[in-house]
């Protein structure tokens, strides 16, 4: 892949346009980045010449992009640069755009509240618990344990290993229901 990969640190100078396509949904905008330079003749900082973009982010970042930025937000744009060039009225023109990775507000200008969105196919990032494995793992603990006596339906033995990040003194100290399964916060 010989794609050239960006990082840019500017202003959203327009708002946030965001379409369904068939491919999924895409947000442009366009990012002015504008260098600043201290002038020792001057003794004073001063702007180079604005250089505008054209930034799409497709699909979840798109969506994220179009609730979280406004006009004159400060940002940071990690991307692929795609350089084209047309020709509009007779003129040829050249347009630079940025496929974003990555985009996020610029803390050195203020601060920012990340909140994450809740996805409606949950089944991808969950991790899957099988209770009826988890509680036949409880019962033969408790029934190897010496003890002799059945412990019956519901019994709880030591806690069984279900959820494997975390050490077995995490989850000894960890509430546990009845089927063996810790039942506190991660």
């Amino acid at each position: 892949m010989n794609d050239t990969v960006v990082t840019l640190v500017g202003n959203a100078a327009t708002g946030v346009d965001y379409r369904e396509t068939p491919t999924g949904g895409v947000a442009r905008f366009r990012f002015a980045v504008t260098p600043r330079r201290w002038d020792r003749r001057n003794s004073a900082w001063t702007d180079g010449s604005t250089s505008f973009y054209t930034v799409c982010a497709w699909r979840n970042l798109g969506a994220n992009l179009t609730a979280s930025v406004n006009v004159g937000d400060p940002l940071v744009v990690h991307g692929r640069l795609r350089v084209r060039d047309e020709t509009l009225d007779g003129q040829r023109r050249t347009f630079v755009d940025i496929d974003a990775v990555s985009i996020g507000h610029d803390l050195t200008w203020g601060t920012s509240a990340f909140k994450r969105v809740a996805r409606a196919n949950t089944a991808l990032t969950e991790r899957p618990v099988d209770m009826s494995a988890a509680a036949s793992a409880a019962n033969a603990a408790a029934v190897g344990s010496g003890s002799g006596a059945d412990p019956g339906p519901g019994a709880v033995g030591k806690p069984v290993h279900t959820q494997p990040w975390l050490s077995e003194q995490d989850e000894s100290a960890a509430p546990v229901g009845a089927a063996g399964v810790p039942t506190g916060p991660l």
